[in-house]
């Protein structure tokens, strides 16, 4: 599947889950995709399992990572994530940055009445250690649908209560890294945060991201259950035929005006879990 990839003309390759760290195997999948010469090779995780994985995971190749985390405070992180343990993902998150697995962005879902309260520690906190914060919108898609009327706060919210740390600028987004708009910082212009919207303004029309399933189905947009089936493909190792698949895959992305992607009514019946968010 990836040498397809690869021979498509795929440049960037990130791991998603679920959680990827639960693999027993996702040093090695990291070596191979390294070994296949991808420019940029990077991993989403919740960092549970990171303060023991850092150090192996940079050295099989891994460029970069995402770590989600919606608050530091222990109580509403256990809350929010069912049990989960902060203090873990503080040493997940530290071992990280000191394996160099860098730029280490953070993700951090903002809900009106749940998080929101924590907007500057969250920003403040990871400028201190010279990360990338990224507040991103609730979008109405799958679970997220039952939260948005109620706690959606939008990118431009978020930028009003964060203007006394924030340069007077609309955001830019990184080519090919993604729909973030990142914004730099008054008081050091080299720290940034990012916003991503999502239900306020979909970012369908410059989308570039192409998902591949755990069942080798080639997904154009998280908020549709569409896609080509590649798994034959990839069973053959034919990468040429998934060469064709992918190009096929391409043709049924949203355009953002006709289907406006995860703003529309559909979105809400949809797995998260199951597409690999």
């Amino acid at each position: 599947m990836f040498k397809g990839l690869r021979d498509a003309g795929l440049s960037r390759v990130r791991l998603t889950g679920g959680e990827p760290l639960l693999h027993p195997a996702i040093v090695d999948i990291v070596g191979f995709l390294a070994d296949l010469g991808f420019e940029d090779l990077s991993l989403t995780t919740n960092a549970s399992q990171l303060a023991r994985l850092a150090g192996p995971l940079k050295g099989a190749g891994l460029s970069r990572i995402n770590i989600s985390i919606d608050t530091l405070d222990e109580a509403r992180f256990r809350a929010v994530t069912r049990g989960g343990d902060l203090r873990a993902v503080l040493r997940g998150i530290d071992a990280a940055l000191d394996a160099g697995l860098t730029p280490l962005k953070l993700n951090t879902v903002v809900l009106g009445g749940i998080n929101d309260d924590e907007l500057e520690r969250l920003l403040l906190w990871a400028w201190e250690r010279r990360m990338v914060p990224r507040f991103l919108e609730v979008m109405p898609i799958a679970e997220g649908a039952k939260l948005v009327r109620e706690h959606l706060v939008t990118a431009g919210e978020m930028k009003q209560r964060l203007a006394a740390h924030l340069m007077t600028e609309d955001g830019a987004v990184e080519p090919g890294k993604g729909p973030a708009k990142y914004v730099r910082a008054r008081r050091d212009p080299t720290l940034r945060v990012g916003f991503i919207t999502g239900t306020s303004d979909t970012f369908c029309g410059t989308c570039d991201r192409l998902r591949v399933s755990s069942t080798g189905v080639l997904r154009p947009c998280l908020a549709t259950d569409d896609g080509v089936d590649a798994a034959a493909s990839a069973k053959r190792g034919d990468a040429s035929a998934i060469v064709a698949q992918i190009a096929e895959a391409w043709t049924l992305k949203p355009d953002g005006e006709v289907w406006k992607g995860c703003t529309e009514e559909t979105a809400a019946s949809l797995s998260i879990r199951a597409i690999g968010g």
